[in-house]
This record gives C-alpha cells, structure tokens and sequence, in this order.
C-alpha cells in the first residue's frame, strides 16, 4: 500500500483497540453495556431516538431519516453498522463522521465506565457505548439508530421510550443466531417495539406479520404498515416517487428503495404528531441529497463502469436481480462476488445467477471467508452453463472481471469496503 493510504498512528491506536474486543465475540445481551451506561451517567437516556431494526434496508432508512431531519434543522446523530472502510463512517452527526480524536476520547470514557467487577463488554458493545457517550456530550436533537443484530437483545436495544420503532423488512438471515423460522428471527426483531410506541413496519413475510402485529397489540403500540411508494413521474432520469400525499425524488435505486423509503416518510409523519417540525421542503431535500455507497451505486475502476451492491443475503440478492432484470434485460452479466462463510450461498446464487453468465470469484480479506473453490463448485451446481474464474486477490479479479460489461461487483460488504479503501480513486 502507498505510504499516502496507510492509516494514521491514531486510526491505528484505535483500530487496535476495538480489535483487542474481539475476541469476545457476537454474545447477545443487554446486561454488559446496561453496566456500563450506568457508570457513564446513562446518556442513552438523554438522546432522542429512532430505532430500526430490519433484515434488509435498514441502513437505507437510516440514511433517508437522517438526511431529513438534518434538512429540517435539528442536530442528528446517526449510528449504522457494518462500516465500509473505516469504524468512523458508525457514528455521524448531521452527515459528517466522528474524527478519531472524538472516537478515542469517547473510547477512553467507555473503558474507564468498564468496571472490574462486571463482565467484559464485546466490541460492538463498546463501540455501541461509545455512540451514546458521543451523541449525549455533542447534544444531538435526535438520533436515527440502527439495529446491529436481531433487536431484542442487541446493544442498541437500551432505550425504553424511543420515538418510534421500525421494522423495514424480515428475512432468513443470521439464522444461527435469530433463529431458524421466520417467525423466530421476527420474534427477535420486534424486540425494539415498546409500550405505546409508535411502530412502523414494511410488507413481512405472513409468519413475520404474525408475530408483529401480535407484539404491538401486546404492548399497545400503535402499528402502521407500510405499503411501497408510487411512482409519479420520470423526468431526466429522476424518477418521483409519492407517499401519503409527499412527493419526492428517489435518489437511491432499486424497486426495494419504495419501500424503504416509505418507512422513512411514514416515521416522519409519526415524528410530525408527536410536535416535532418537519416540513415537506425538508423531506425533498433531504431525500434529493441522500447517499448510501455500497447499495446498488454505480461506480468506475480505471474507466470502467461497475454496478456495486452488497447483496449478501438472499432477499438483497433478489432485489439486485430485480434491478438488472429491468436495467440490463436479457444481457449476461459479469458476477465478482466474495462471500462470508455465514451466508446462505445457494440461495444468493439462485437468485443472481443466469445460464451463461460470468462468475469471477475472490477471498473477502480479514474476515471469515468462504473458499472461492467451494463457491465455485456451488455455483455450478445450481447453474451449469456458467463460466467461473477465482483469483487470489480483489486486483487480479477487477482487471479480469472488466473485460466483459456489464460487471456487477456484490455478496459482501466488507468486500466492497476493501474495493473502496484499497481500488478506488
């Protein structure tokens, strides 16, 4: 790596830290990080709140809340999870990432919150401390917080009055976690509903509705179910979308974004009763100026174009499909793809994969990856005329991939994340 892209002394320190967490591992629970709120003075409890929890799109929710509320003119703080390139992307305000000189100083503040009596927090617990501590000290209006795994026992899952709770969407994923049903992995999501909390919910699954609804009239929260915003119009490649009477540009693409948009509307009008101010020129502009990199985002690598998503589960692979299905109809496509050991691989190359098709396969570096050798053999299995290569690495794979258009570059976020801290200009 050039000497430019190396990270600094202080990003390091502080990389080194998180990781020194974890060896801790996942390990659900709220009792470790509850200690340690309550030896930094609870600041959970200071912070307004949105919580959204969600197999897919979630993050996408996050993005469109945050956007708005900022273009609204409050202070808003916004924690997502996984990051792309680097932790500080995890803990925004009004857009722009915490700097490691803010990230250690609220680390140091969580570490001496640790007590020696009670059990070692995991990373992301920590990590999750850290954001509290920093929205609390910074004075955020509000903040849009994301759930890191399931709901109900997740880190984030500390708050007993939220704003508002949304479900965007349930799935089969993590389910050596969550759950084998669907029923089980929506059991655990509906964890963040709270009594007489306003909950929003995009279309689930009849199993998932289920327990949903079941929940929320358990806790006398007030359910709304979401249905996909309409399209009104397309005009120079801008496409307006509607929703209970708002009009605004979708900015994000992708069919799915409908819905996930329609979340982030509907909780705004659930904000709007409850006296917060939030006008229709600040859901546009918000909406207009959202980003989201790593979800269906097009992108270039030495002047050639790549469409980059994460799809790395089942459901998102089905959406990016649904997406080429209509954008490049009946063209073969080009796959780079790195997958996690913990994904459903069949599944995802069910939905994506296409007689003919090209399938260039790498390792995801850093993190617990599936063989390219054993991707390989699943892929074939499940379409047989495709033409598969693996490489030892993201460079050769991209200078391989690129001679044939178009290239779809997905299955891993983490991967992707490499693409943009190591490839990209």
């Amino acid at each position: 790596m050039p000497s430019s892209l190396l990270p600094s002394p202080l990003r390091s320190a502080v990389e080194n830290r998180l990781q020194s967490y974890a060896r801790f591992g996942v390990d659900l629970g709220l009792e470790r990080i509850q200690a340690v709120l309550v030896n930094l003075g609870n600041p959970h409890q200071r912070v307004p709140i949105i919580h959204i929890a969600g197999t897919n799109g979630k993050g996408s929710v996050c993005a469109y809340l945050s956007a708005i509320l900022t273009a609204a003119g409050y202070r808003t703080g916004r924690y997502t999870s996984p990051h792309l390139v680097n932790w500080t992307e995890r803990i925004c305000i009004d857009g722009e990432p915490i700097s490691w000189e803010n990230l250690q100083a609220n680390l140091d503040d969580v570490e001496e919150a640790i007590s020696a009596d009670e059990p070692i927090p995991t990373q992301f617990e920590v990590f999750t401390a850290a954001a509290w501590q920093y929205f609390a000290t910074q004075s955020v209006d509000i903040a849009v917080v994301e759930v890191g795994l399931g709901g109900r026992l997740d880190a984030t899952n500390v708050c007993d009055s939220p704003l508002a709770t949304v479900i965007v969407s349930i799935s089969r994923d993590h389910w050596q976690r969550l759950g084998s049903t669907l029923a089980e992995i929506a059991g655990e999501k509906a964890g963040i509903l709270k009594a007489g909390v306003s909950a929003i919910a995009g279309p689930l699954p009849l199993e998932a509705t289920n327990v949903v609804t079941h929940r929320a009239t358990e806790l006398q929260a007030p359910l709304t179910w979401v249905t996909p915003a309409t399209e009104i119009s397309q005009t120079a490649g801008i496409t307006t979308l509607s929703y209970d009477g708002i009009e605004y540009p979708q900015t994000l693409l992708g069919n799915h974004q409908r819905i996930n948009s329609a979340c982030a509307i509907a909780t705004i009008q659930s904000l709007r009763t409850q006296g917060w101010t939030i006008p229709d020129t600040a859901i546009t502009e918000g909406m207009a100026t959202v980003r989201w990199p790593g979800r269906l985002q097009k992108a270039q690598w030495q002047g050639h174009a790549l469409l980059i998503d994460g799809a790395h589960n089942p459901d998102a692979a089905k959406a990016l499909r649904t997406y080429l299905d209509r954008a490049e109809p009946d063209r073969s496509i080009t796959w780079l793809m790195g997958m996690l050991t913990t994904k459903d691989h069949a599944e995802v190359f069910q939905a994506l994969l296409r007689p003919y098709d090209t399938l260039h396969l790498v390792p995801v570096p850093g993190h617990l990856s599936a063989e390219p050798s054993d991707l390989a053999a699943i892929a074939h299995q499940r379409c047989p005329n495709l033409h598969i290569q693996r490489h030892p690495d993201l460079g050769q794979a991209l200078t391989a991939a690129v001679q044939t258009q178009p290239v779809v570059f997905c299955g891993s976020l983490y991967l992707i994340g490499h693409f943009y801290e190591h490839y990209s200009s």
